[in-house]
């Protein structure tokens, strides 16, 4: 249970956690402010504001709970408001824990584990242009039994300009470590773990840089699909694109100092009449594949050769089956 107030748990907290606030954002403003003017009176203030919070708490949380219910509550140090519902709970009759240190304590965990456990694993890298279906597959891999790090997922981003989920804010730096490190504390050592290629940044955040250093290493899988499979696929994934045509303008107007005014009076001119697979092969021909292979060439270790694989239309979609049974047992090995 984090105590904390939406704010500080919207920015980041432990994987699964419960938001209770002993004070929501504007009451712990009021107290604090309180505070550095008269401090007895922003005790009896915090006092009176948290006591109500917390029988809130217990009517909407607790009351069906059972006598052997445990849980374990945190602040942002594991001070006055992890101990106020703390005490109350403990006196119910609930077995309490109290995270010493608070949420620091939990960020320095992640912090140290981002920078340890990268190197207890092998990394499968799958990489290929944009539009060859990376991610799917990924998910067909995982819902086979692989270990999977779904960057992309984590950072709720595709990693391109246009590559913000439709309908999402991206996670704080801290959110998306906190998620990297929970899955990769669930991994085991001695299968391998597959990743997507990325830059070292999806989006706003940055992948850790012990990660990123394991990914530089990894083995990479390169994908070769036809053009016009790329095309649907894109289509596909960035429906809401073609439905909001003055978003995506704006988000293609970022690329003018890469390739000038005309070129994108010439996309602008593709939106406008509704020619999406012109737009997108030209976007993909002139933007998205020369970016790649510059970052494949600055992020890979030299000497490491990927496995190239070319599939069509037809088995792209059996891939996992196929390498997952086979050939890729043989790459992890």
């Amino acid at each position: 249970i984090d105590v904390r107030t939406p704010a500080e748990f919207a920015e980041d907290h432990v994987p699964g956690a419960l938001n209770l606030p002993v004070l929501n954002d504007e009451e712990r403003v009021e107290v604090g402010t309180l505070y550095h003017k008269d401090f007895f009176a922003a005790r009896k203030l915090g006092a009176a504001l948290i006591t109500a919070n917390i029988a809130s708490h217990i009517h909407e949380n607790f009351l069906d709970k059972p006598k052997d219910y445990s849980p374990l509550i945190y602040c942002w140090r594991g001070g006055q408001r992890s101990a106020s519902l703390g005490i109350i709970l403990a006196q119910i009759g609930f077995k309490v824990h109290v995270l010493e240190g608070g949420y620091r304590t939990y960020r320095q965990t992640v912090v140290r584990d981002l920078e340890e456990l990268p190197g207890r694993f092998k990394f499968l890298m799958l990489s290929g242009k944009t539009g060859v279906g990376k991610t799917s597959i990924l998910h067909k891999l995982q819902q086979q039994g692989e270990q999977v790090l779904d960057l992309e997922g984590a950072a709720r981003h595709k990693g391109s300009i246009l590559g913000l989920w439709a309908g999402e804010t991206q996670p704080s730096q801290k959110a998306f470590e906190s998620s990297l490190r929970s899955s990769l504390a669930q991994f085991s050592p001695s299968r391998p773990v597959w990743i997507e290629s990325e830059s070292s940044k999806v989006g706003l955040v940055q992948i850790p840089a012990h990660l990123f250093q394991q990914m530089r290493a990894a083995h990479r899988l390169e994908l070769h699909v036809p053009m016009s499979w790329r095309i649907r696929q894109i289509l596909r994934d960035y429906p809401h694109f073609t439905q909001d045509r003055v978003r995506l303008k704006e988000l293609l107007g970022k690329l003018r100092k890469f390739h000038g005014a005309r070129k994108l009076d010439y996309w602008f001119l593709l939106i406008d009449n509704s020619r999406w697979e012109e737009l997108v092969e030209s976007i993909l021909t002139e933007h998205y594949d020369p970016a790649y292979s510059t970052s494949v060439k600055r992020n890979t270790e030299k000497g490491h050769n990927p496995t190239t694989l070319h599939v069509d239309s037809r088995t792209v979609i059996g891939l996992c089956e196929k390498y997952t049974a086979g050939r890729i047992a043989k790459i992890s090995k």
